[in-house]
C-alpha cells in the first residue's frame, strides 16, 4: 500500500471523493465536516453546523454540491462554493447512518437507526418514499450504479434489494404529478408500492454494517460483525451467497469493489485493511495500524485511489505503484506493461510489444536497466518482504512479432536491485544488503564490500550511487571505494543527462543537482511531491511535482509557475526541448494512459 496523504483529527465516519478535483470529505465523530485536498495536502475548508457525530458523507456527481447526515437526525446539502448549508431536511427519528446522492436521479437516499430507509428529492426538499422492512438499525443502503436498485444492510442480519423503478415512473415520468392523496410511505390508493424488496439475502450470524454493489456485474458486497465478508449474486428473480472471506479478526465496518480489478477491500475494527481477490477469495494484501479501528473506506470513482477513515483520522492511498519500469536509449523507450516489454520509439510514436515476459511473481516489476551494447535487460521486482524480491535477466530478440512476441527463457535470482555498470558486467544489491558483480550468464564473478545502502543506481560505467537513509555515495566498483558524498534524504529516482555531466537526485520533497563528481551545484524544495524529471538537451532539468511543471539550471533554481509560462521561456531561451519533452510526457504522463 502507498499511502499519498494522511490526516490527523477526530475519528473518521464518512468519506466520498470528489470525482473530478483532488478532494475528499471526511466527516467526523466530533460534529465536523472537513474538505482535504489530498494532493496539496492542505485543508480547504471545514463546515461545522451538525450537532453530534457526522456518519453520512457524499459529493455530488455534476453540481457543487455535498450531503451529510448525522446523529441530529438531520440531513443537510451544502454547497462547497458558497460554503454554506443550503437546507436542511427532517423526518428520520434516530441516527442517519449513510447519504447518497443518485447518479443521475434529484434524489438523496439516507439510512437510519430509526430501522427506515427514505429517499428524498433534494430539488423539491421533500421525502418522496420510506422504505420500511428492516427490524433493526438500517447502517447502510446505497443506490445501484445503473439500474433502479437499492442495496442495504442491517443489524437484523440481512442485507435488502429494494426495486425502485416504481418511484422512477411515478415521480420522473413524462408530465407526471407526485399525487397528494399518496402518503408517505410510498404506497398509493391501490396498494402498489414505489419500491419493493426484491431480494433478502440472509447467511450473516451478526448485524451487517455495510453492502455495495459492483460497478458493473451483479453482485454485492458485505461486511459484517461476524468478522466475514461475503460476496453475493443476483439475477431477476433471485440472489445467493457466492462464497465469503474469512480472516479478519473484529467487526468487519466496511467492504467495497476495486472499481477496476478483480478485488475487494474491507476494514474493519480489528484494525487492518485487507484485500481479497475476488476469484480466489483469498487474502492478497493486509495493512496494519497500531492503535486505530477502521471505520469506513472510500474508492475514487476514475483513479486507482481509496481512502479510509480511523480513529485518530484517514488515510488515501493506492494499492500499488502506477508507475512502470522503464528505460531510455536514444529515442527509444522501453517499458513494462501486462507481462510484456514493449518499445515507444519517440520519431515515430510506434508503440511495439517486443517481449514476453517471464510469469510467476504476484508483484509488478519495479525498476529496469538496459543494456544497449548486448540489448539485454534487467527487470527488478520489488516484493512486500523485500527480502523476497527478484530480478529476471533477459536477453531481448532481434526479431519479433509484435501481435504474437517471444517469450525467451530469463535467469531469475534474488536480490533488491540490479543494473548494469559495464558491457558484460551487472551489480546486484542482494537481500543482505552487500554487493554482487555478475556476468551475463548471471555467474557471480566476485563480491564488493560497499558501505552500509538500502538501493543502488547507475553512474556510468563501472560506478554506483549507493543510497542510504541520509545521503547519497558515488562508489568506484573496480577499485572499491567511495569517491564522494552528498546529503540528502530518501532519494526515490536519479536521472543522469545524457553525456553524464550532471545528475538530478529526486526525493519526495527535494531535488539536488550535482555534477559528476558528485559535488551539489543547486538544490531545491517542493511543499508537494516531486513525481519525475528529464534532462533538456541544453542542459536544462526539467522536472514535475503533483500539479506543475518546472525547470531547474545546473547555476541555480529558477523559480517555477505553470506549464504553459515554463515551457514559454524554456523554448524562448533554449532552441530544443524535444528529448526532454518525450521523456516527461512518459514518465508523467504516459504512466497514468497505460494503466488507464
Amino acid at each position: 500500500m502507498l499511502t499519498k496523504f494522511e490526516t490527523k483529527s477526530a475519528r473518521v465516519k464518512g468519506l466520498s471523493f470528489h470525482p473530478k478535483r483532488p478532494w475528499v470529505l471526511a466527516s467526523l465523530h466530533n460534529g465536523v465536516i472537513q474538505l482535504w485536498d489530498y494532493r496539496m495536502c492542505t485543508l480547504i475548508d471545514k463546515f461545522d453546523e451538525h450537532d453530534g457525530p457526522v456518519r453520512g458523507i457524499d459529493f455530488h456527481k455534476q453540481q457543487p454540491l455535498f450531503v451529510s447526515g448525522g446523529d441530529d437526525y438531520k440531513i443537510k446539502v451544502w454547497n462547497y462554493k458558497l460554503r454554506r448549508c443550503l437546507f436542511t431536511l427532517l423526518g428520520h427519528l434516530d441516527y442517519i447512518r449513510t447519504t447518497f446522492f443518485h447518479h443521475e436521479y434529484p434524489w438523496i437516499l439516507s439510512a437510519s437507526d430509526d430501522q427506515t430507509i427514505r429517499i428524498w428529492n433534494w430539488q423539491s426538499r421533500t421525502c418522496v418514499c420510506v422504505l420500511t422492512g428492516h427490524n433493526h438499525y438500517v447502517m447502510c443502503a446505497q443506490f445501484h450504479p445503473s439500474e433502479d436498485l437499492v442495496v442495504s444492510a442491517s443489524l437484523d442480519q440481512t442485507v435488502r434489494v429494494w426495486d425502485i423503478s416504481g418511484l422512477r415512473k411515478k415521480n420522473l415520468s413524462p408530465g407526471a404529478v407526485e399525487t397528494e392523496v399518496r402518503g408517505i410511505s410510498g404506497v398509493d390508493l391501490f396498494g402498489a408500492s414505489d419500491a419493493v424488496v426484491k431480494h433478502v439475502l440472509e447467511g450473516h450470524d451478526r448485524g451487517v454494517n455495510w453492502a455495495a454493489f459492483h460497478p458493473s456485474m451483479p453482485l454485492i458486497v458485505s461486511g459484517a460483525d461476524d468478522r466475514q465478508v461475503k460476496i453475493w449474486r443476483m439475477n431477476e428473480s433471485k440472489a445467493w451467497e457466492l462464497d465469503t472471506c474469512r480472516g479478519h479478526y473484529n467487526n468487519v465496518s466496511c467492504a467495497v469493489f476495486h472499481p477496476r480489478q478483480e478485488l475487494i477491500l474491507s476494514n474493519s475494527e480489528d484494525k487492518s485493511i485487507r484485500v481479497w481477490d475476488m476469484s480466489k477469495r483469498t487474502g492478497v494484501q493486509t495493512f496494519r495500524r497500531d492503535h486505530d479501528r477502521f471505520w469506513v473506506l472510500g474508492a475514487h470513482p476514475n483513479l486507482n485511489l481509496f481512502a479510509a477513515g480511523h480513529d485518530s483520522g484517514m488515510i488515501v492511498f493506492k494499492l500499488e505503484r502506477e508507475r512502470p519500469a522503464y528505460a531510455v536509449h536514444s529515442n527509444m523507450l522501453y517499458y513494462v506493461k501486462d507481462r510484456f516489454l514493449r518499445q515507444l520509439d519517440f520519431n515515430s510514436s510506434k508503440d511495439t510489444a517486443v517481449m514476453q515476459l517471464r510469469s510467476g511473481s504476484k508483484f509488478p516489476v519495479f525498476s529496469m536497466s538496459y543494456n544497449p551494447a548486448e540489448n539485454a535487460v534487467l527487470l527488478c521486482t520489488r516484493a512486500t518482504n523485500l527480502e523476497n524480491s527478484t530480478y529476471d535477466l533477459y536477453s531481448i530478440p532481434k526479431e519479433s512479432d509484435s501481435q504474437n512476441p517471444d517469450a525467451p527463457e530469463g535467469k531469475r535470482s534474488s536480490g533488491l536491485t540490479a543494473v548494469w555498470v559495464a558491457r558484460n558486467r551487472f551489480a546486484v544489491l542482494d537481500r543482505m544488503h552487500s554487493l554482487l558483480i555478475k556476468n551475463l550468464k548471471n555467474e557471480i564473478v566476485k563480491k564488493v564490500q560497499v558501505p552500509s545502502c538500502e538501493e543502488i543506481f547507475y553512474a556510468g560505467t563501472g560506478s554506483l550511487l549507493l543510497r542510504d537513509a541520509d545521503g547519497v555515495t558515488l562508489f568506484d566498483v573496480q577499485q572499491k571505494r567511495s569517491l564522494a558524498t552528498v546529503k540528502i534524504a530518501k532519494v526515490k529516482y536519479v536521472v543522469w543527462s545524457s553525456d553524464t555531466s550532471h545528475v538530478a537526485l529526486l526525493a519526495k520533497h527535494a531535488i539536488m543537482i550535482c555534477n559528476r563528481k558528485l559535488e551539489s551545484l543547486c538544490n531545491i524544495h517542493e511543499n508537494i511531491r516531486v513525481k519525475s524529471g528529464a534532462w533538456d538537451e541544453s542542459g536544462v532539468f526539467i522536472y514535475t511535482t503533483s500539479n506543475h511543471i518546472k525547470y531547474a539550471l545546473t547555476s541555480g533554481y529558477v523559480k517555477g509557475g505553470f506549464i504553459a509560462v515554463k515551457f514559454h521561456k524554456i523554448l524562448k531561451e533554449h532552441h530544443s526541448v524535444s528529448a526532454c519533452t518525450a521523456n516527461i510526457l512518459f514518465v508523467h504522463l504516459f504512466s497514468m494512459h497505460i494503466n488507464s
